[in-house]
């Protein structure tokens, strides 16, 4: 049978969305390999193996309501339809208005939004790293993916408030990466800093990443699968305009990267390495809400500043006594914050026609008005998630407790958790040593 050339471009659509999905999928190993070699040898294996659980559970709740909550048809706060997806036409055609007569197969459509509602529950994550109890993790992962990520989702990308007035988050600066960044600084805060981390005055000790090569790796895990994330965003191919996408994505990512190390350089005396990625995840951050409404040298702006941003804002919670182990508020919510506010200083008016969202921003003859709109979309959604995740979190300490016990979190996660080291060979000779007086690192 011949192919008409509407029918081909929507096969080649539907393929780019999925292999989109996966790049975006795959980011759960960027993620297990950046956090395990950001924390501790002791809690290696608990750290990555929670990735996996955390996606599954992510998964089965995104499917039974997460879905529907997000994209189904319902009114301007929440969808109300489409619960327990099956991909059939008449449940699209019922519950899912939006997506029915599309070129991309809903099926595909799922896959790839639930990827990154599983994104921003691993940064929500980060905030817990080192002391939170596994069981936290199985009911806050359903809970996060019900209750509190598809109501903003909702309120940007599925029809509802904020879309309405026109606001710019072109792949989820505010709808993925902030809303996970609130809950981690929430769950930072009611967790309260690893044991060893703070002096009695105050003053702060490092505790480093017991494998930072480990850290490099998940880095670039991330900054590949962030293209399905980004260009992913455009859902087609036709137009050639995901190319334009990845370009200003990866602009941004370089100059944070080169602006972070920098100034650790400036200041520190050193470059720092850690300083380094954490620029690179900013800049990714940032760039993710206005990668398709911004000029080249606006992306190479905002990369630049999210990585300067994201050092010296790391440096002040640390002062603060918040303990954030992956840094996951400076990178995902400062960030975020900057990448949403940039799209109103930035956004120029023929991408804004192009992409049919909003308007141009301030330096582009557009006023205050979509710096307004962004600026309202990161408050209400800070607001919401920042009460919601805390009446959760609260509830669920005075039910059954956050943290592992002091002893638990001495011996690791790994060993108290699951039964069995991430690094058994390694850390059973360290014990050994301990116990029989040798002279031994601190393998801890």
């Amino acid at each position: 049978m011949e192919l008409t050339l509407e029918q081909l471009a929507s096969y080649i659509d539907a393929t780019w969305v999925m292999i989109s999905a996966i790049l975006v999928i795959m980011m759960q190993m960027g993620f297990a390999l950046l956090e395990a070699g950001s924390t501790r040898m002791k809690n290696a294996g608990h750290i990555a193996g929670k990735q996996i659980l955390t996606f599954g559970l992510c998964t089965l709740a995104f499917w039974a309501l997460g879905f529907g909550l997000t994209f189904g048809d319902g009114n301007a706060f929440l969808g109300l339809t489409g619960f327990f997806f099956d991909g059939s036409a008449a449940q699209v055609e019922a519950s899912f208005s939006a997506f029915a007569g599309g070129s991309v197969p809903v099926t595909i459509l799922f896959l790839f939004q639930l990827a990154f509602c599983a994104v921003s529950l691993a940064i929500a994550f980060g905030g817990f790293a080192e002391r939170a109890k596994l069981s936290v993790y199985f009911i806050f992962s359903v809970l996060f993916t019900v209750l509190i990520y598809p109501v903003v989702g909702h309120w940007v990308w599925g029809g509802g408030w904020l879309g309405e007035l026109g606001k710019q988050d072109f792949a989820g600066s505010t709808v993925v990466h902030l809303q996970g960044a609130v809950v981690a600084l929430v769950a930072t805060i009611m967790l309260k800093p690893r044991i060893g981390k703070y002096n009695r005055d105050g003053s702060s000790n490092l505790i480093p990443g017991h494998n930072q090569v480990y850290s490099v790796l998940g880095v670039l895990f991330l900054w590949i699968g962030w293209f399905g994330f980004n260009a992913g965003s455009t859902l087609g191919t036709a137009d050639g305009f995901f190319g334009y996408v990845a370009m200003t994505t990866n602009l941004a990512t370089a100059a944070g990267a080169v602006a972070a190390l920098a100034i650790s350089w400036i200041v520190m005396g050193k470059a720092d390495i850690p300083s380094m990625l954490n620029g690179v995840l900013a800049a990714l951050v940032a760039i993710t809400a206005s990668c398709a409404f911004v000029d080249p040298w606006a992306a190479v702006v905002i990369g630049a500043v999210s990585g300067i941003l994201t050092f010296y804002t790391a440096i002040w919670f640390d002062r603060k006594g918040i303990d954030d182990p992956i840094f996951a508020f400076s990178v995902h919510g400062v960030a975020g914050i900057w990448g949403t506010l940039a799209n109103g200083l930035f956004a120029t008016p023929e991408l804004a026609e192009q992409v049919g969202v909003g308007g141009p921003g301030l330096f582009y003859g557009g006023g205050f008005a979509q710096l307004g709109v962004q600026a309202l979309g990161i408050v209400a959604t800070m607001v919401y998630v920042g009460i919601v995740s805390f009446i959760i979190l609260y509830v669920l300490k005075a039910v059954m407790g956050l943290r592992v016990t002091e002893e638990e979190e001495v011996v690791g996660l790994d060993i108290s958790e699951h039964g069995v080291y991430g690094y058994p060979e390694i850390m059973q000779s360290n014990s050994n040593q301990k116990s029989t007086g040798v002279s031994s690192h601190t393998l801890s």
